[in-house]
């Protein structure tokens, strides 16, 4: 049988600490504001849908509230006049039994684990969803708000937003609900309509560098590589902490050098590249290249630099025209998919698509 609490954290970096168990918020201070106004205010909306992109902070800050909540249940009370941010010491007991997800006021509804199978599932199931129901109508609590958050929303099958909807219908008192969602657009428009939203912007690229020196195991990288992941990680504190485990930017670095001569391109090189990131077992290396990948083809469309000044572009690429770029987007996108839906060698595909962005400034 699966070791609960370790399944609790499974989808944590390395050492890294989980949301529920981080102190700092490196997001906007304006998002927390917003949540302490309200809460402060008496009016409190009992479902607020926290969007905007993966890994920039939405889980952490879902937790940072609801363990300010727990700790502070009255909302005028005195504690409260005086304080600017949600933030919670670590030695409060609502901060030590929300870290291990003890506290018996917050419920998380997240994709189940399969025993069977021995995974976690691939949808948040409706039997998640319907645990609210006992969760708010037991007595055996405490005193002050119910909150449930939901991580995330995106992964509901149609019978759990069902499930989700009829309990927002009909909220219980002193309950709070935290909805995840990495792209709100796509829930239920019934849904959306009844919570506040709040949507996250990505981190800045100060604030990433920030958290990435903070953190476990990147401290005795270099600034220049810290800057780097930072720059390519787009704002997401998940992806940067991922491109530094997984050697990401080295990846980055040695894919534009490669291609820095294009339409030239050494064939030894671009066999060895195309071997180093689709090898046998190197699933991240892989999907990290085409997420890289991406990442280079969206700045030919904006007509931007690359995130190291350093690295330069040939003529050829800076004069391509937006179209061609274009059309090289949705060839990548046709040929990764069916490399995963045919089981092709990933190998050829990586070599298949260096040559078609050779062609494409060839053209």
């Amino acid at each position: 049988m699966a070791d609960t609490d370790t399944l609790a954290r499974l989808d944590q970096i390395g050492d890294w600490p989980p949301p529920e168990e981080r102190q700092e918020w490196f997001g906007d201070p304006a998002a927390e504001r917003a949540l302490l106004d309200a809460y402060r205010s008496g009016r409190m909306h009992h479902a607020w849908l926290i969007g905007g992109p993966k890994g920039i902070g939405k889980a952490t800050l879902a937790y940072r509230f609801a363990r300010f909540v727990l700790a502070h249940p009255d909302p005028s009370g005195a504690d409260l006049a005086s304080a600017t941010d949600l933030s919670v010491a670590p030695n409060h007991p609502a901060f030590r039994r929300l870290a291990r997800r003890a506290h018996p006021n917050l419920l998380t509804l997240e994709r189940p684990y399969d025993e069977d199978r021995d995974r976690f599932r691939t949808e948040l199931t409706v039997a998640e969803i319907r645990r609210t129901v006992s969760f708010f109508g037991s007595t055996g609590g405490e005193p002050g708000w119910r909150i449930a958050i939901v991580d995330a929303a995106d992964d509901m099958n149609p019978s759990a937003a069902n499930a989700l909807l009829k309990v927002l219908e009909e909220p219980p008192p002193r309950s709070l609900f935290l909805i995840i969602a990495h792209a709100p657009g796509r829930l239920l428009p019934t849904i959306r309509s009844r919570c506040r939203r709040l949507e996250l912007a990505p981190l800045r690229h100060e604030a990433l560098v920030e958290a990435l020196r903070s953190g476990p195991g990147t401290r005795q990288a270099d600034a220049e590589t810290l800057t780097l992941a930072a720059a390519l990680a787009e704002g997401s504190l998940r992806r940067a902490i991922l491109l530094l485990e997984e050697d990401g930017v080295g990846t980055y670095r040695e894919f534009a050098r490669l291609i820095s001569r294009l339409p030239d391109i050494d064939i030894g090189e671009m066999h060895a590249f195309a071997d180093s990131v689709a090898r046998r077992g190197a699933d991240d290396a892989y999907h990290g290249f085409l997420d890289l990948l991406r990442d280079w083809l969206g700045r030919r469309v904006r007509s931007e630099a690359e995130p190291d000044p350093a690295i330069g572009l040939s003529p050829a690429v800076r004069g391509a025209p937006l179209a061609r770029w274009a059309e090289v987007w949705e060839k990548v996108e046709q040929s990764s998919a069916d490399t995963e839906e045919l089981n092709l060698d990933r190998q050829q595909t990586v070599l298949s698509i260096l040559m078609t962005l050779a062609r494409a400034v060839r053209m």
